[in-house]
């Protein structure tokens, strides 16, 4: 089954953002002045990975809870690809958050894993797993539209992160919905799985909505400044970006080439980190990290400020449940209200410019496009040269001056998300400030994962929980004791 692109969606707020972001980055000064462009950007920080703490994976998700099945006998891989099909033909046609169902593919990959199982061949990692794809990552078989009526590709290659899950043994049952071109964070074509009257948040909504209703057991995103955690945030699943170039971006439809990640969603943290393992494929066992709630953690103050208080009250019950369990808490001055503005605008700078010179030379009819994001490229078009290489400068500036908190706590805390999933009538309102929180992190490539941590009237809120470069060890520990503390 195969739907087709969504059409032209109206609201933009994308010409007041920028003014604004320029407005700021003209007046702010690059310390030094002298400050080199980072011509290749580099994630400042420790290089070194932590060894693994053991050679299998562990946890209660769904996921792992299916591996352990398939181990026993209880469940063929056949049987966990129909779950998901089911799932999708009961619960998908409000929530659009499937865009294209490989239903004959996803059932002769499940009967090959099967037959491999009898006939004594290992399991890999992944094991009859099914899984989403967004619809900017390309997947051999099936149409690439990245969302838009305006673009279609056929790929006959995997992308690299598709063919490591592949290989690994996982099941793609087909592509999900995202924002547009992935240049936003709303997917307003989609409804959001615990209120269809709002968004799911995005850009990688579809893959949200597919691990939140049991459409899979994960699916593989992208975040360029927050499209993995927001629609985590919003829908109620566990978003992990890791360290920025851990993951291969090869067979992705390019946003901004020096800010993409690709990093998977699932329903627990311990799933999470299961695909995680297999898309860095540097030998850690990041599943296997028991949850620590003995950890340093800093607060993020600033990143409350304007948020709903249900949503603040959320994350603080979360973060004194953390503390009832020993962790210990304090309050981090970086990053403060002044970090979150100014990377919040040299981010939408550094993205935007990166994403019009790419769209300039795919030579699209823009008008097609939605109108949001038709006018971000506009807007892009116009700016100076120099805007994009200040914003540059000041990426490398922030990533340097954001790894000194980690000096005193292992890993920061703030909400994901400052309010509850907006409706979806007025989504285009609510554009910066549903990803303000999180555009630091991807913007100077430190890891990061959303944990839920509570609801408010039924509507998820997420936790954002961020480590220093390649410590997403700390963030699989951090984010479990999360889960445990939580726990009903």
């Amino acid at each position: 089954m195969t739907a087709a692109a969504v059409g032209r969606i109206e609201g933009s707020v994308a010409e007041a953002a920028f003014a604004d972001a320029v407005a700021l980055l003209r007046s702010t000064a690059v310390a030094p002045v002298d400050r080199r462009l980072p011509l290749r950007y580099e994630v400042p920080g420790p290089a070194a990975r932590p060894a693994s703490t053991a050679a299998v994976g562990s946890g209660d998700g769904p996921l792992a809870r299916a591996l352990a099945d398939q181990a026993a006998g209880r469940v063929s891989a056949v049987e966990l690809a129909w779950a998901s099909l089911d799932a999708v033909d009961a619960l998908d046609g409000p929530l659009r958050g499937m865009v294209a169902v490989d239903r004959a593919g996803a059932l002769a990959a499940a009967g090959e894993a099967d037959a491999a199982r009898l006939a004594g061949r290992p399991p890999g990692p992944l094991h009859g797993i099914p899984i989403t794809v967004k619809d900017v990552i390309h997947v051999a078989g099936l149409p690439t539209r990245a969302g838009s009526a305006a673009f279609e590709e056929h790929p006959t290659v995997d992308a690299a992160g598709v063919a490591r899950l592949r290989r690994a043994g996982a099941v793609v049952i087909g592509k999900a919905s995202t924002h547009e071109f992935a240049l936003g964070v709303t997917s307003p074509q989609s409804r959001n799985p615990h209120d269809p009257t709002r968004i799911p948040g995005g850009s990688s909504g579809g893959s949200a909505i597919s691990v939140a209703t049991g459409m899979a057991l994960a699916s593989l995103g992208t975040d360029t400044r927050a499209s993995i955690r927001v629609p985590a945030a919003l829908s109620g699943v566990v978003g992990l970006k890791a360290t920025l170039g851990s993951v291969p971006t090869d067979g992705v439809v390019t946003l901004s080439w020096t800010m993409d990640h690709v990093a998977p969603m699932a329903a627990t943290v311990a799933d999470a980190a299961l695909v995680l393992d297999v898309l860095l494929g540097d030998g850690r066992s990041l599943a296997s990290v028991a949850p620590d709630p003995m950890l340093r953690i800093g607060v993020v103050g600033a990143a409350s400020v304007g948020a709903e208080p249900g949503v603040a009250g959320a994350v603080a019950a979360a973060l004194d449940a953390l503390a009832d369990a020993g962790a210990r808490l304090s309050s981090a001055d970086r990053p403060g209200g002044a970090d979150l503005a100014l990377a919040n605008a040299a981010g939408l700078v550094v993205s935007r410019c990166e994403a019009a010179t790419i769209h300039r030379a795919m030579g699209l009819d823009r008008s097609l496009y939605w109108e949001e994001v038709a006018e971000q490229l506009r807007m892009a078009d116009g700016l100076l040269a120099t805007d994009y290489l200040d914003a540059q400068r000041i990426r490398a500036q922030l990533a340097e001056e954001l790894l000194a908190p980690f000096a005193d706590v292992d890993v920061l805390a703030m909400p994901t998300v400052p309010i509850v999933a907006p409706p979806a009538d007025d989504f285009a309102r609510h554009l910066m400030l549903l990803a303000r929180n999180a555009i630091p992190w991807s913007f100077v490539g430190f890891p990061a994962i959303s944990v839920p941590c509570g609801r408010v009237d039924g509507l998820p809120v997420g936790l954002q929980l961020v480590a220093p470069p390649h410590r997403e060890d700390l963030l699989v520990a951090a984010g479990r004791a999360v889960e445990e503390a939580v726990r009903p």
